[in-house]
């Protein structure tokens, strides 16, 4: 006796095999049989011809903190998402040291939120034991972020690691490595990640292969500085042989549309000599980080209040706005080649200034009558540096090319939703794949883009059992029409659930039925299954 049959489906496997005409059958959190089925069930839903596929995986999102506070996780599951891989572009928060408590969260705040409450963790373990404790309604893994592990042991201080603070990094990521991380995210693009070296990455990259963990990478520019990035983590990859993941690959900043293609080919490149290289994509072509990432590197030494005391000195002011006035070798000012009016405010804290989200920094400084530059300084000032913002600074035509490579696979980068007006992709990322990009473009076939959301992050990802709709697999399964799935959710009113999705059982768990939640909590936390871990 099953405990449920999925009935009439068109089956999507995960594997990329065209669909077939069937049932799939769940017992015990498990799926126990796909094809015609003659068995005898507690409950049938008859789907009528829908698709049936693995449960979606967000392979790059930032709910670290997101979890705890909305652990129905129903911006997810209304898009068949049922996994969730957190601790991305080196920004978690864990390892969390009491002393450098204040600069942990102010660094992880404009991407992770706030929260009203303390954080109980100190390691990446402790922190994953939330998680499991907290039984979710979606599966959650986490890489361990090298921005915490820096910050953890050295703050925010711009100079290479000691011998003596390279080994206690090194310690700590073997710690969460152990407790079953999926590998080491960097954030190189944002500081401390953009204070280290390549040496220093690849040392402690070096940790990574008796684990069988996985590089993942927020290269260091994705505008002028798009090749010499890619090119970077390749060669730390190379240097410390182990597997590398690029995250939300993108040529940003005008001047540089059309780089993708080189990008890649650099990858390509890399594989044909025998590494392992992928990388992820979101189906947007606007990003969305935090306001100071446009400001020179120089401004954000020593964490943000030193930057907010050097927007009040003139001179430093002049040599900022002078700065952001032309384009730069060392470092991306995609401002420059994008423009003001590309920059909106998603996200402020001070109810003075709500009325400003969604709105550029071009219309705000015109409202304001000053120059976009001291205008967007002056309201850093007023908001204490916390201002979210959409970054319309990307070419559809590679969001096209990236989404279309095989060997990307597609993720969210959604931040936190504690915001005023979020990037739509936090509500429409799945949904937003398969009408945009399968029916309308035709970029992808319908089994190109479910393999590209289900066994191929899951192999990524090491995942475990997950991703294909196979007998003895878990039963994370989704249910959606083909026809009619599309995302709701704009820039302008992101809060809106997608159509199309029907179904999702996570763990074998009806969780959304019939569009509506079912409080179920049978998430759980993904150990990496590194096969010998038990060993070590």
């Amino acid at each position: 006796m099953l405990d449920l049959i999925l009935k009439n489906g068109r089956i999507v496997d995960g594997t990329g095999n065209p669909w077939q005409h069937g049932d799939v059958g769940i017992k015990d959190g498990v799926i126990a049989a796909v094809g015609r089925l003659d068995l005898e069930a507690l409950r049938v839903i008859d789907v009528h011809g829908q698709v049936i596929a693995p449960g979606f995986i967000d392979g790059h999102c930032h709910s670290d903190l997101m979890i705890f506070d909305h652990p129905g996780s129903e911006i997810k599951l209304q898009q068949g998402v049922t996994t969730e891989v957190v601790g991305n572009c080196g920004l978690a928060p864990a390892p969390y040291v009491r002393s450098q408590g204040e600069l942990l969260q102010s660094y992880v705040q404009p991407v992770l939120g706030k929260t009203k409450w303390e954080w109980p963790w100190s390691s990446v373990e402790e922190y994953m034991e939330s998680v499991a404790r907290l039984n979710p309604s979606e599966n959650m893994a986490t890489y361990v972020a090298h921005g915490a592990l820096r910050i953890s042991v050295m703050g925010f201080a711009n100079r290479p690691a000691t011998s003596a603070e390279l080994t206690r990094m090194k310690e700590l990521l073997e710690e969460g490595m152990k407790a079953g991380a999926i590998g080491l995210s960097i954030g190189l693009l944002y500081a401390p990640g953009s204070y280290t070296s390549k040496e220093e990455i690849a040392e402690l990259c070096s940790v990574l292969p008796k684990y069988g963990g996985l590089f993942s990478t927020h290269i260091r520019g994705e505008g002028n500085n798009l090749l010499p990035s890619v090119r970077e983590v390749i060669w730390i990859a190379e240097k410390a042989g182990v597997s590398l993941h690029v995250s939300h690959l993108k040529a940003a900043g005008k001047r540089n549309w059309g780089q993708v293609i080189d990008a890649l080919e650099l990858i390509e490149d890399a594989r044909s000599r025998g590494m392992d290289v992928t990388c992820d994509v979101y189906p947007y072509n606007a990003g969305s980080t935090t306001l100071t990432t446009v400001l020179p590197p120089w401004v954000l030494e020593g964490g943000i209040e030193s930057a907010l005391a050097r927007f009040r000195e003139p001179e430093l002011r002049a040599r900022i706005r002078r700065e952001l006035g032309e384009e730069q070798d060392d470092w991306d000012n995609l401002v420059c080649s994008t423009g003001w009016s590309s920059v909106i405010v998603s996200a402020v804290h001070t109810e003075a200034n709500l009325g400003l989200e969604g709105k550029s920094i071009a219309e705000i400084s015109e409202l304001r009558g000053q120059y976009p530059v001291d205008c967007m300084l002056d309201l850093l000032l007023e908001e204490d540096g916390r201002i979210s913002i959409v970054y319309f600074h990307m070419s559809d035509d590679d969001v096209k090319q990236v989404i279309g490579y095989e060997k990307s696979l597609i993720a969210s980068d959604s931040l936190t939703c504690e915001t005023g007006k979020p990037h739509p992709r936090l509500y429409g990322t799945f949904p937003r794949v398969f009408a945009k990009y399968v029916r309308e473009h035709k970029v992808l076939s319908l089994e190109q883009a479910v393999r590209k959301v289900t066994s191929f992050p899951v192999q990524r990802f090491k995942l475990g059992k997950r991703g294909l709709l196979v007998p003895g697999y878990i039963a994370d399964v989704a249910v959606f029409d083909p026809d009619t799935i599309e995302d709701r959710a704009t820039f302008e009113e992101p809060r809106q659930y997608p159509e199309g999705m029907s179904h999702v059982l996570v763990n074998g768990v009806l969780t959304l039925s019939g569009k509506q939640h079912t409080q179920a909590r049978e998430g759980t936390l993904i150990r990496a299954q590194h096969c010998c871990r038990h060993h070590h």
